[in-house]
């Protein structure tokens, strides 16, 4: 009987156990499956070099952003940094869109309205996307590493940014949410004269969300299908050789009966041949409309850049071809010597920041312009600019030429994984018949794909801000006395312009478009017998003004130079040198006579 009560015992006990383990066994695979806790990444993220860990206002730059997109992240940096922003609108675009503006500086440092001004914008073709995410990038950096950068640092103290992302947002908001090019402005036109406007435009025939191309079979056509990449490409036929396909254009189909297909799709007209230089009519230069600053986005911006007399330098931001462009757009525009070699030297520096992008003169190395913003910036203003062209397939395979059909179906296959390419398909269309829809997406060719997007965007900031930096600064570097007697004295000011960009170019001084430099004298004990400009300081030669002594005018103060202005005085006591510049600021400093 005892024995069998402990064998009941045991197999109790053995049961427990078994139980036990099993318990034990559970836990520990819960444990292993366990899903971690989910936390914020930012708070475990550390900096690469170029950026701080610490983003007050998230930005994904691997995208693109509509209008509103583009005016909710400039509408967060001004909340985000209202000590270093100042956000408003210039004007509006035909479809009543504001033209945005962000000015980023430092606002406790000096007068912003006196700071030597930068002027960036960019899209002014809808389809040139990127270049407006360039000059968001561009004040999204800036208001991120003030005061943890030196050079940005002191860029913010010493100037002001003007940046406008988008000068064209009706044509952006097009091709960002349809599948047309809309590279034009978008003010309705009769594009082919038949009393119509707009009215037979690409459509997505296949409702796949894009708009590729059409071909159709014909074995007497100009194209066949590519030897090693026939779902890819097609190649153009030798002569004496027949073929297998035509191209028929892109998708769409005859809306207003006249025979002919997408030949009057929405806008129509060019707002970089709408600008008061150098302008010509539409039978000369296609897109220029019917006088210079006819449409509101170069109006728009006209007005902005002549209420500031302060900006020294502009930036424009086009796509594609990996190019540095500078004036003239014509070849009998102009651009005087000094002012081309000081454009040559920044553009020299922008082929060191941006790899495979070439400096060129627009109508010599490209082609003629008429009406351009380029030209206006420089012909009508005075203003040293630039338009770079964004991306260059270069860059895909990092090689000194572009690569071949071949090599970028390759990348689009390998790389992309297909992402770039759309499969042909059959369709029925209403004139062609049988026909078959697909080929590259719009996207392909003239914006860099993702990962490399930002890399466009920073590396085009940095020349820009290296442009923006060769702007003029001006110090009062010295100022000597020297008693003459019986309370006169003589006083030599020498003023430096510390950068490379003059107070005003040589286009400003010949059309008189800015004034010129003054630098004045002026003290409550202290009166002013004669000033003028020192022409040689070791015959002290000066060349004296006729009226107002006390206040010397400069035609202006060239890059990486000095001059020498020269008073005499009586009297006693402290004086003020004031050096007031339109492009490089106002500077005052106090001094007490012997």
């Amino acid at each position: 009987m005892k024995r069998q009560t402990n064998h009941k015992h045991l197999v109790t006990v053995s049961i427990f156990l078994c139980i036990l383990l099993s318990i034990v066994a559970t836990s520990f695979a819960q444990v292993q499956t366990r899903i971690p806790r989910g936390g914020n990444p930012a708070n475990h993220a550390f900096p690469t070099l170029g950026m701080s860990a610490e983003r007050k206002v998230p930005v994904a730059w691997n995208r693109f952003y509509d209008h509103a997109g583009l005016t909710a992240i400039l509408a967060r940096l001004h909340r985000a940094f209202p000590e270093s922003t100042k956000l408003y609108s210039i004007g509006k675009s035909t479809q009543d869109r504001h033209i945005w503006c962000l000015e980023v500086t430092a606002r406790n440092v000096g007068d912003p309205d006196r700071k030597p001004g930068m002027y960036i914008d960019g899209n002014i073709h809808g389809n040139e996307v990127q270049a407006a995410e360039t000059v968001a990038y561009t004040a999204w950096y800036l208001c991120h590493q003030y005061g943890r950068l030196d050079k940005v640092t002191s860029l913010l103290d010493e100037r002001v940014f003007y940046l406008l992302p988008s000068i064209n947002p009706d044509g952006r908001d097009l091709w960002l949410h349809t599948g047309e090019q809309a590279r034009s402005g978008q003010e309705p036109l009769d594009n082919d004269r038949d009393g119509l406007v707009d009215e037979d435009g690409a459509e997505d025939l296949n409702g796949d969300g894009l708009i590729t191309m059409m071909r159709i079979k014909d074995p007497h056509g100009r194209f066949k299908l590519h030897p090693d990449y026939p779902e890819y490409l097609m190649v153009r036929t030798r002569p004496g050789e027949t073929g297998d396909y035509d191209l028929l254009g892109s998708e769409g189909i005859d809306n207003d009966g006249d025979g002919r297909i997408n030949e009057d799709g929405p806008g129509g007209y060019d707002l970089n041949r709408n600008w008061g230089f150098d302008w010509q009519p539409n039978y000369v230069q296609y897109g220029a409309q019917d006088y210079p600053f006819s449409q509101p986005e170069p109006r728009a911006v006209a007005e902005f850049v002549m209420a500031h007399t302060n900006i020294a330098a502009a930036q424009s931001y086009h796509n594609a071809g990996g190019m540095i462009l500078r004036t003239p757009g014509s070849e009998t525009g102009p651009t005087h010597s000094q002012d081309e070699r000081v454009l040559a030297l920044v553009a020299e520096r922008g082929e060191k920041i941006l790899p495979f992008y070439r400096s060129m003169i627009l109508w010599k190395d490209l082609y003629t312009a008429w009406g351009s913003e380029l030209d206006w910036l420089y012909g009508g203003r005075g203003i040293l600019s630039f338009t770079n062209e964004l991306w260059t397939s270069k860059n895909l395979y990092r090689t000194p030429s572009s690569p071949s059909d071949e090599q970028q179906v390759e990348f689009i296959k390998y790389v992309l994984m297909d992402d770039g390419f759309v499969p042909w398909e059959e369709y029925e269309h209403s004139t062609y018949g049988t026909i078959e829809i697909g080929g590259r997406k719009k996207e392909w060719g003239r914006v860099p794909p993702s990962f490399l997007l930002e890399e466009e965007l920073h590396r085009n900031m940095a020349f820009t801000l290296f442009h923006a930096d060769m702007m003029p600064m001006l110090e009062i570097s010295e100022v000597e006395i020297e008693s003459l007697g019986e309370g006169l004295f003589k006083i030599w000011v020498t003023i430096e312009n510390k950068r490379l960009i003059p107070t005003r170019t040589s286009q400003d001084m010949a059309h008189h478009i800015s004034p010129p430099d003054v630098v004045s004298i002026s003290g409550g004990n202290i009166h002013v017998l004669s000033g003028g400009r020192v022409t040689d300081q070791y015959f002290k030669r000066v060349a004296a003004v006729r009226h107002r002594p006390e206040r010397v005018e400069l035609d202006a103060i060239t890059g990486m130079n000095a001059v020498r202005v020269q008073f005499v005085v009586e009297g006693k006591g402290e004086f003020t040198i004031t050096v007031d510049s339109a492009k490089a600021g106002l500077l005052t400093k106090s001094v007490q006579l012997p």
